[in-house]
């Protein structure tokens, strides 16, 4: 997929220089080649330097994308009116994992306050300094007079708890490792250096990796074509187990852009769903840029409810954002919102705002919830 990108300034470029030196100096210490999936660690988290760790805009229209909570506030509201039982039942409080500009937290925190049920308190897992700073700002400018409820962590909550997770467009940010498919069996696509350049370079994928290919795809593996690419997130059931370890009643509440497994892995998908994202463009090189661009992959929900299972949940409730939004409320949070709008470019705003957010082709069918519950 070509895409022309910005050219990148000169900050920019120094900064992921410095990336690049760091995965280089693996590269050499692994042989040669890097998998992928400590590649994307590197890019995305290294302290100091990854995507995620460093102090460049992500959010909105500064940065490189734009999440349904910075589109304004029907997202929260709706998602708010789903949370509003659990937390009335618990008396608990919710965890967000990655909030990044804080604007979900602050518009749940509102319309909680508007239900009766808010949380206990509002937990925000971010370890970066940055985006703290602009997640307290944020939480001051449009909810000042909630924001005590929230504490921000630098890991899971180590005590029991009660309540519900959130995590918006987190695990498609999880590392990956990526697989080819091929006559003579599974392979294993890591990152090598040519000169100054990173570069593909397959390996013979060692036996539990293979094994793990061979266990997502099933009887699906016979109809793919070869060569076929494709990912999958080894880290999702340790990652999931660690992240709910204590929460002891309440549901976990996933929103991501994904398929079921049957769809994830269709034979005409056959170069996988890895994306990167630079000032609203999307394209599929990871290999540009590291530290300066975001790296996903969309997300396998079948393996999100199995690692689900695995940490102690049920599964609860699994639909596209669309329905979901429309079974809590949307129609409802849609007409009294354009009631309260201050003129015709206001009402404009949340017309298209209420379009991306469920219509086919954007984000309603290619963004999935899931809700896994533990009693």
């Amino acid at each position: 997929m070509r895409v022309e990108l910005p050219e990148p300034g000169p900050y920019e470029r120094a900064h992921s220089e410095r990336v690049a030196a760091l995965i280089r100096a693996e590269i050499a210490a692994a042989g040669g080649a890097l998998d992928f999936e400590r590649y994307m660690e590197l890019a995305l988290y290294a302290p100091g330097l990854g995507y995620y760790s460093a102090g460049a805009a992500k959010f909105g229209a500064p940065g490189d994308f734009v999440t349904a909570p910075e589109l304004g506030n029907v997202f929260a509201r709706c998602m708010a009116r789903a949370l509003a039982p659990v937390l009335r039942e618990t008396r608990g409080d919710i965890l967000e994992l990655g909030p990044g500009s804080g604007a979900l937290a602050a518009e749940l925190l509102l319309e909680l306050e508007r239900l009766d049920a808010l949380p206990g308190g509002y937990r925000l897992l971010e370890r970066s300094a940055d985006l703290r700073e602009r997640q307290r700002a944020t939480l001051q400018a449009r909810a000042a007079h909630l924001a005590h409820r929230c504490v921000w962590l630098d890991a899971p909550p180590a005590q029991a708890w009660r309540g519900a997770l959130v995590a918006n467009e987190v695990i498609d940010a999880l590392p990956v490792r990526l697989f080819c498919l091929r006559d003579d069996g599974v392979h294993s696509r890591a990152v090598a250096q040519d000169g100054d350049r990173f570069v593909w370079r397959e390996v013979a994928a060692d036996a539990a990796f293979a094994m793990a290919v061979e266990r997502v795809l099933g009887v699906q593996r016979s109809a793919l074509p070869t060569p076929y690419r494709s990912e999958i997130c080894t880290l999702l059931t340790p990652w999931l187990a660690t992240v709910t370890d204590t929460l002891q009643s309440g549901i976990a509440l996933f929103v991501d852009y994904g398929h079921a497994r049957a769809d994830y892995y269709a034979a005409g998908r056959r170069e996988g769903t890895l994306r990167c994202h630079y000032r609203h463009r999307a394209h599929d090189d990871p290999l540009w840029l590291p530290g300066v661009q975001d790296i996903t992959a969309w997300v396998d929900f079948d393996a999100l409810r199995e690692a689900g299972i695995a940490a102690g949940f049920a599964l609860d409730a699994f639909s596209t954002q669309a329905q979901f939004l429309i079974a809590h409320g949307m129609q409802e949070v849609f007409a009294s919102a354009y009631a309260q709008a201050d003129d015709e470019t206001a009402r404009y705003r949340l017309a298209q705002e209420v379009k991306r957010l469920s219509l086919p082709g954007q984000m309603g069918d290619a963004f999935h919830v899931m809700c896994l519950r533990k009693m």
